[in-house]
């Protein structure tokens, strides 16, 4: 009879426990300054307003929503806010954004418009005190944690409420290490291809990797939620506050605000 016992303990039990500790968001903050809202997806972008640009963080004020934008670094260690970690869908060449220069990346236009690559700097002085979710690249590395550093000191005198999230749980994590009054999110969706192989895609996939950062919430792909057996179980057995990015459509939108806390929208 204790044989038995013993073999489930050694193959269910554990390995259960250790996968739940694993899983597990932080302890029950404050969060509702954050709840309940539509952050604007990269500012209220369109055809003609190209996403992380003044215009559209201008419109998305304009229009009384909290905004969502992407920190990385330039090569001169610069802060500016843009998504991808090339250059090429948004500015039409070739390269990493990291590899060049504040005043390389001055040149370049967004989508063939007049807008251009901002600073961190001048997007928080044109918000005002509007509610922010700042989400930290991982594209000058999944431990850079010098970018943490120099946008949390960008961040600190920001007159709104702001939080910081990010699909690098390390990121996320220098953050609870470093600033634990800041309020954190983990982002994830079902990765495919972040090149560190299945295994690490399985992880971040299933937010296996939270004990790193402990989050105060989960930030999750609108349309990959149900396809993540860890975040339906994380969901289920502690309950955190959970968003989702990027439902896009008012009908779309108004389905998302009965299954999440809050919402990282884009328009149709």
């Amino acid at each position: 009879m204790i044989l038995p016992i013993i073999t489930v303990c050694l193959c269910i039990v554990i390995p259960a426990a250790i996968a739940l500790y694993c899983m597990a968001p932080g302890k029950r903050r404050d969060v509702s300054d954050f709840r309940g809202k539509r952050y604007a997806h990269r500012g209220l972008h369109s055809e003609k307003i190209p996403e992380n640009s003044m215009a559209a963080f201008a419109l998305a004020k304009e229009k009384g929503y909290g905004a969502e934008l992407d920190v990385q670094m330039s090569a001169d260690h610069r802060l500016v806010v843009f998504h991808d970690g090339t250059l090429k869908r948004m500015c039409g060449v070739e390269g990493n954004l990291k590899d060049r220069t504040w005043d390389e990346l001055c040149k370049l236009r967004l989508k063939d418009t007049d807008e251009r690559i901002p600073l961190l700097a001048d997007v928080l002085l044109s918000l005002g005190d509007q509610t922010l979710i700042c989400e930290i690249k991982s594209e000058n590395g999944v431990k850079n944690y010098e970018l943490c550093e120099k946008t949390y000191d960008l961040l600190k005198d920001y007159p709104g409420k702001w939080c910081i999230e990010s699909f690098s749980p390390y990121l996320s994590g220098w953050f609870r290490k470093n600033h634990p009054e800041v309020i954190r999110g983990q982002l994830s969706c079902v990765m495919k291809d972040t090149g560190y192989g299945r295994a690490v895609n399985f992880l971040l996939t299933n937010l296996f990797l939270d004990f790193i950062s402990r989050p105060d919430f989960i930030a999750y792909e609108y349309r990959d939620a149900k396809k993540s057996p860890g975040f339906r179980l994380i969901r289920r057995i502690f309950h955190p506050f959970v968003a989702c990015y990027a439902p896009k459509g008012e009908a779309e939108i108004r389905k998302a605000e009965e299954d999440f806390d809050t919402l990282i929208f884009e328009e149709g």
